[in-house]
């Protein structure tokens, strides 16, 4: 997905929300429903993927109301930056997996930019913005953490063998083998250390979260579906 045209309908749909006097009344109307799913995931596991099939598989709030569902992952940054009003440059100190230990100590001392405990701050701002307004999936980034006190909010655990895990990384990005274990394994780490070290929480915690799935087992469309049911049970669309 072009990164630009995403973050110009995630804007879109931040505005319409925004400009919507109805907003505030609605989200306690629809309080006992799921209305924003966060997803965990280890490296290659078909978060992404999940999320797109899932943005087809649940339906509007109700009938003329278009809020279509749509995706935050690394596209949230632009959002981070655009909302805090911080400059472009910090994008690059932003990744999910950015620890920086003594190079960002070094560079915090200098003013280079802001302490990485600041940036992660922001961040959760944002994500408890987006997750209010609901109609997102929201990936990674400790975004069930951030959001556990909300109860509209349901989060999803993927996980898979390392082994298929690679070749999944390997057939999406056209890697070579050991490129793509060395990818999994260095992406699992850091997101690892990302929520030990912001959130003090072990990302493997069954207790984080609603759903756990295993991608080995079950198809993309299969995981997206038994989301879908669990947050929609009465409304799920049934489309191939």
């Amino acid at each position: 997905m072009n990164s630009t045209g995403a973050m110009e309908k995630c804007l879109s749909f931040i505005n319409c929300h925004l400009q919507s006097p109805k907003l505030h009344l609605k989200a306690h109307e629809d309080r006992e429903r799921f209305r924003a799913v966060t997803i965990s995931r280890q490296a290659g596991s078909g978060g992404h993927s999940v999320a797109e099939r899932l943005t087809e598989l649940l339906p509007e709030d109700r009938p003329g109301d278009a809020r279509p569902w749509l995706i935050f992952d690394r596209n949230i940054v632009e959002k981070v930056l655009e909302e805090h009003h911080l400059p472009a440059r910090l994008s690059r100190f932003m990744p999910e997996d950015h620890i920086s230990g003594i190079s960002d100590t070094m560079d915090e001392l200098f003013g280079l930019h802001p302490p990485s405990s600041d940036l992660v701050r922001k961040t959760s701002e944002t994500i408890l913005h987006l997750a209010e307004l609901g109609h997102v999936i929201l990936i990674g980034r400790a975004a069930n953490i951030v959001t556990q006190r909300l109860p509209h909010i349901f989060h999803v655990r993927l996980e898979g063998s390392l082994e298929k895990r690679v070749m999944r990384l390997v057939k999406l990005n056209g890697l070579s083998q050991i490129a793509a274990r060395k990818l999994a394994e260095s992406e699992d780490l850091a997101r690892r250390r990302y929520v030990k070290q912001f959130f003090n929480k072990n990302v493997d915690d069954p207790l984080l979260y609603h759903l756990t799935i295993n991608t080995d087992l079950l198809s993309i469309d299969a995981a997206a579906r038994i989301i879908a049911t669990a947050i929609m049970p009465s409304s799920v669309a049934l489309a191939a």
